[in-house]
């Protein structure tokens, strides 16, 4: 049965006021985060993840007085350092509201207060996007409907919570923006999306797929279409070849422009982008020539043909993906454990029925976008949304961080079908009514956390995945502080733990989750999963004065007994290498005898 048509009048009822929807949009603005959480953030600096903490350590570091250009941690792996591909365009707002706020309560609350709140204001940044755009194509109250899935869509959420400071809501900002501009089309609304799809790009990788993606459609529309398209994607080839480029010259040396690097904006990804301003060059140069589609596809398959080869020339590594050199043991041991990179046939097989939350919402938005493409009449709205939401979907299948990015989707499609359902009320037919309410509330995501519960208190034997409330125990600051009354020294810990030694402590680290650290990574598992004589060799190695273990979260063994840091820590061995420090909380912590 085909989707019913938006009403050219939708009905006033008493609950459907735009009074009452604002009203409970700002009630569910006010509740995503609860009060503990905040408090914890402002006075602990609780951070959600890893890569939240090394955020603040990277923005401490430039406040300190390292050089902009300058991104290396050099207590990490020292004396070398690790340099990041992390953007400092993510650093400097950071920076900027700690330091205006620092005057008035001092460094270490203005830490905590602009980690609380800096995901607040991207919050806000995103729903006003949402709403202009959804209020655009659908009208106010499917924008006001949308406003308030997006506060129940644990995708949007969990980016947008409290201590989260990490990049990947600036991109779900990034391309739902680029999305929206695409939809407007025109010069002006493709220039726009353009940059905000160099932004993204030069804030992190992850929304390479989604750029792409957009330069193929508003190719495809020009080659169908003509003169009429044209426009969008001249500002869109501007926007990025342009911008690009531009934005990657602020966060790099001018001594490293030349130097290539498959996870971050660098020239293999420059090379790219400069295909949009070929394309449009070539479009505007040719002029009346390019008025047959052959010859309009002509051009493009040529643009895109030399794009392409050049890019297998001259950066034959980047196409084996961002980690084209990473060894087995440690993309086994580490890089395979991480959520993030686990597909959804991982999180069922470990019992993780939290993924109920985050995947069904994306199926039936996908789903529900692809058939009003199809049939609906607002075709090229649809079709840009279903765009964005199925490649999301498929690589989310694959690792569930193609998740991050489309989630910032889902409240767009819950919130046009909630207010189809609305429109769709005073109906006497339940047949027509009641599939729409109930598509538009399937849609929630936090309504499925009832059968996330259900499944968990029906089948806890299931579960074999870590358990995360004791691995985020030995995160903590109450747990990691007391190591700063130490003295100085190289801690070998967990690889996940290295970021918040980083940030609550003076120390050194051996490892932390991150890509470029190859070396540390391997010594971790080797030392921390391995024998006494691996356990020894590392130590030796690095010059480690401290071990630190959490019980609650072992090293894989790497053979078939259990690895000899596993068991020192339950207590069944002892070494006279290292001596047991009185620690409280759940980290065990040795001073390594040189």
């Amino acid at each position: 049965m085909p989707a019913p048509a938006l009403p050219l009048s939708r009905p006033r009822g008493r609950l459907e006021t735009r009074t009452l929807l604002w009203v409970l949009a700002a009630l569910c603005i006010a509740t995503m985060n609860g009060p503990h959480a905040v408090w914890e953030t402002i006075r602990h600096l609780r951070v959600p993840d890893t890569d939240d903490a090394m955020r603040l350590v990277e923005v401490r570091d430039l406040l300190a007085g390292q050089g902009w250009y300058d991104n290396v941690q050099y207590r990490f792996l020292a004396p070398t350092g690790v340099p990041s591909h992390w953007s400092r365009l993510v650093d400097a707002p950071i920076a900027g509201l700690i330091l205006a706020v620092t005057p008035l309560t001092g460094r270490t609350l203005a830490e905590g207060l602009v980690a609380a709140f800096w995901p607040l204001l991207l919050f806000g940044l995103y729903g006003w996007i949402l709403y202009r755009g959804v209020r655009h194509s659908f009208g106010k109250r499917a924008a006001l409907l949308a406003l308030i899935a997006a506060t129940q869509t644990f995708g949007v959420t969990i980016q947008f919570q409290a201590g989260r400071v990490d990049h990947h809501n600036l991109q779900i900002v990034s391309i739902l923006g680029l999305a929206f501009c695409m939809i407007r089309g025109g010069l002006r609304p493709g220039l726009v999306g353009g940059c905000l799809a160099a932004l993204s790009l030069a804030i992190g990788l992850e929304g390479l797929p989604f750029v792409a993606l957009a330069a193929l459609f508003l190719a495809g529309d020009w080659w169908l279409r003509g003169r009429p398209a044209l426009l969008s994607l001249t500002g869109f080839g501007l926007g990025l070849g342009l911008a690009a480029p531009a934005l990657f010259a602020v966060q790099t040396a001018p001594s490293l422009w030349g130097v290539s690097h498959c996870d971050a904006l660098s020239p293999p990804w420059l090379w790219l982008t400069l295909g949009g301003l070929a394309l449009v060059a070539g479009a505007a140069a040719a002029g009346e020539r390019l008025a047959t589609v052959s010859a309009r596809l002509a051009l493009s398959g040529l643009t895109g043909c030399i794009l392409l080869a050049g890019f297998a020339a001259a950066f034959p590594a980047c196409l084996g993906g961002p980690f084209p050199d990473m060894p087995a043991l440690v993309r086994t041991h580490w890089l395979l454990t991480v959520n993030e990179m686990a597909p959804l046939a991982k999180f069922v097989a470990r019992g993780q029925w939290e993924a109920l939350v985050f995947y069904p919402v994306v199926i039936l938005a996908s789903l529900t976008a692809a058939r009003a493409a199809w049939r609906g009449p607002d075709r090229r709205t649809w079709s840009v949304i279903a765009l964005f939401l199925w490649p999301g979907l498929i690589l989310g299948v694959v690792q569930f961080r193609g998740l991050y990015i489309v989630s910032g989707f889902v409240p767009l499609v819950a919130g046009v079908v909630l207010d189809r359902a609305l429109a769709q009320a005073d109906l006497p037919e339940a047949a027509r009514r009641w599939p729409v309410a109930l598509l538009g509330a399937a849609m929630v995501s936090s309504l499925w956390m009832i059968p996330a519960l259900l499944a968990e208190a029906l089948a806890p034997g299931l579960r074999t995945a870590p358990d995360a409330a004791r691995t985020t125990a030995c995160l903590d600051d109450a747990a990691v502080r007391p190591l700063a009354r130490l003295p100085e020294g190289t801690v070998l810990a967990p690889i996940f733990l290295g970021p918040s030694i980083l940030l609550r402590t003076p120390h050194r680290i051996v490892a932390a989750p991150y890509h470029r650290a190859i070396p540390g990574l391997a010594a971790a598992i080797q030392g921390l999963g391995g024998t006494e004589a691996d356990l020894d060799r590392v130590l030796t190695a690095f010059n480690v004065r401290y071990l630190v273990t959490c019980p609650a979260r072992p090293a894989d063994d790497l053979q078939a007994e259990t690895a000899f840091a596993t068991r020192l820590a339950e207590g069944a061995i002892r070494s006279t290498r290292l001596v047991p420090l009185d620690a409280p909380g759940p980290l065990k912590v040795w001073r390594v005898v040189p």
